[in-house]
């Protein structure tokens, strides 16, 4: 067991959050980092445990196109800022991961200002990928180079040169010595070398006990990253594409497909591949702008919280706040927040009380961090499981249906059950619970102990709010279409990905359009009501395959007969038949 199997991560964009400038003039220093510091208490009040904060390091303009890996960037501070920074998250025994952007550079670093300096005659000209004396780009450099996303700002390092990679793995000795960083997570992992990465875990091993390597996956079988010779753990976006798109077209059974095929991945064991979950970050939009009913934000987050994984929460989405892709900019996305506007937010706000209630309840139960996983109870609307470990069996329920649900499901061992969000208290009987799920939400019910009785004894009920939901949050900047507003999801191939066209291996239907938060969500004309069922019976047929898939081969003729059915009733009856 390591501190990150336990770990509830707070992810931080430090130059939007701490509101700098979109350009660096390489200046003195502006401490902006140390406004961050009152962060530090509201993480802990909230239940996080760890801060994935980045990127950190001197760059040009959105911090991933890096100029220098050892100098905290000048629109930050400097890096005693950033070592007083990470001394006071553990001093509240908060551990903390940077940002490692090491697969491309910015133009100029160090070693690319050689090369545009010495062109052949450069020691550095290996350094960088596919450097080419005889071409030339819009830079008018006299050579052409790869880089990342088709953005010649974004230079792709050579990670087969064995000089790169001794510098880089110098780099995150370099962290731990001057910062006592305990992790990185790995930007772009997906197109990095793996036997650079094999290089990395093993400086990983050496330079710290239990030092964490994630990497940003997008696509794929997550087992090729994660595993004993390279990463501990991913990004999950296939689970972040199913919460949002599984409440707003509600199936369920796209969330709950996903969940078994990344169990599978993992061989069904949930504490050797635990991947990062999440509902938003920097790079997609806020999962309150992103859910047509914001009443799901509690279904949502209750699921991020009891799934298998390694749940994270990007700043201010405690707060309910929007922040909608921009075509030219994610400035709206990376918002200038300050601590003070909250500071009564957990009594104020029913969105930070419900995420805090939610930390709180995971720190509480080790069965949430290393439990297997069980499937109880499926519908589109509703959804159980249990979470198992050492004897404690916690079981989670929830409803996005506009209407509460009385739900049967198996318990364990214990005698009663509590629920974590409301007190509630249910009996054992025949060896199931039967509760009651409210409308557009959900429970996590433990069984009661010494331990649970005495830390659920004060436990004020959590009922969320639509109206305490922050809407003023901070307006994108325009920017000229010719210059690459952000990185890692700017690509437009990443972004359409993730965000809009659903997984082809997930029982998913179309994401419903969202409406303004400050705006009712208007009734459906009879095309969009068509595109919500005609979805909805996608979903239910992807779903049969896919199980279909689990039990043996499937002929044309089996997947033709699942897709001529275009009955609801039928499908979900189909569906229960394989149980």
């Amino acid at each position: 067991m390591a501190w990150y199997d336990e770990a509830i991560f707070y992810h931080i964009y430090p130059l939007g959050l701490a509101g700098a400038p979109k350009e660096n003039a390489y200046g003195e220093p502006e401490h902006r980092l140390n406004t961050l510091l009152p962060w530090i208490d509201h993480i802990k009040n909230i239940g996080c445990n760890a801060i994935y904060i980045g990127p950190l390091f001197e760059s040009v303009g959105h911090g991933y196109e890096t100029t220098d890996y050892k100098k905290l960037d000048s629109r930050l501070g400097d890096n005693e800022d950033l070592k007083n920074f990470v001394a006071a998250c553990h001093k509240k025994e908060v551990r903390v991961i940077f940002d490692g952007v090491f697969n491309h550079t910015g133009r100029d670093f160090f070693a690319f200002k050689d090369i545009r300096e010495k062109r052949e005659g450069s020691q550095y000209k290996d350094w960088y990928c596919n450097v080419n004396f005889w071409g030339n780009n819009e830079y008018n450099d006299g050579f052409s180079y790869d880089n990342w996303g088709g953005y010649n700002l974004l230079v792709k390092l050579n990670q087969r040169n064995p000089a790169v990679k001794d510098y880089i793995c110098d780099v995150i000795r370099f962290w731990v010595s001057e910062f006592d960083v305990d992790g990185i997570r790995l930007d772009a992992a997906d197109v990095l070398d793996f036997d650079f990465m094999k290089a990395l875990r093993h400086v990983a091993n050496e330079v710290k006990p239990d030092f964490w390597l994630m990497g940003e996956v997008i696509h794929g079988d997550y087992s090729r990253w994660v595993n004993e010779g390279t990463l501990h753990s991913v990004t999950n976006y296939q689970l972040h594409k199913a919460l949002y798109s599984g409440n707003n077209d509600h199936n369920f059974f796209e969330i709950a497909h996903t969940v078994k095929r990344l169990y599978e991945m993992g061989s069904n064991n949930p504490n050797s591949f635990k991947l990062y979950n999440f509902v938003d970050n920097h790079d997609v939009e806020r999962i309150y702008t992103k859910l047509s009913n914001k009443a799901h934000f509690t279904p949502v987050h209750i699921l991020l919280y009891t799934l298998p994984g390694i749940p994270s929460l990007y700043y201010g989405s405690e707060f309910g706040i929007e922040g909608r892709k921009e075509k030219f900019s994610d400035d709206s996305l990376r918002p200038a927040l300050n601590i003070d506007d909250y500071k009564n937010a957990l009594t104020d706000n029913s969105f930070t009380a419900l995420i805090a209630a939610l930390g709180r309840t995971r720190q509480q139960s080790k069965a949430l961090s290393y439990g297997d996983y069980r499937e109880l109870k499926l519908t589109n609307r509703q959804y159980a499981f249990s979470r198992s470990f050492e004897g404690e069996s916690v079981v989670v329920t929830v409803n996005n249906d506009d209407s509460d649900f009385t739900m049967t499901v198996p318990a364990g061992n214990a005698a009663t059950y509590v629920g974590a969000l409301s007190g509630q208290q249910v009996r054992v009987e025949n060896g199931n619970i039967c509760v009651n799920v409210k409308a557009n939400s959900g429970e996590i019910w433990l069984p009661v102990t010494d331990r649970t009785a005495d830390q659920l004894s004060d436990v004020t009920p959590v009922e969320l709010h639509v109206e305490d939901a922050v809407k003023n949050t901070a307006a994108p900047a325009v920017e000229k279409a010719s210059e690459p507003a952000s990185h890692d999801k700017t690509a437009a191939a990443r972004d359409t990905d993730t965000d809009t066209v659903p997984d082809s291996t997930s029982a998913a239907a179309p994401a419903a359009e969202t409406a303004p938060a400050d705006t009712a969500v208007p009734a459906k004309t009879p095309e969009t009501s068509g595109d919500f069922e005609r979805g909805k019976i996608a979903g239910l047929q992807e779903a049969i395959i896919a199980i279909m898939e689990k039990n043996g081969p499937v002929t044309d003729q089996m997947r033709k007969d699942v897709t001529d059915n275009v009955y609801h009733d039928s499908l979900i009856n189909w569906i229960k038949s394989f149980r």
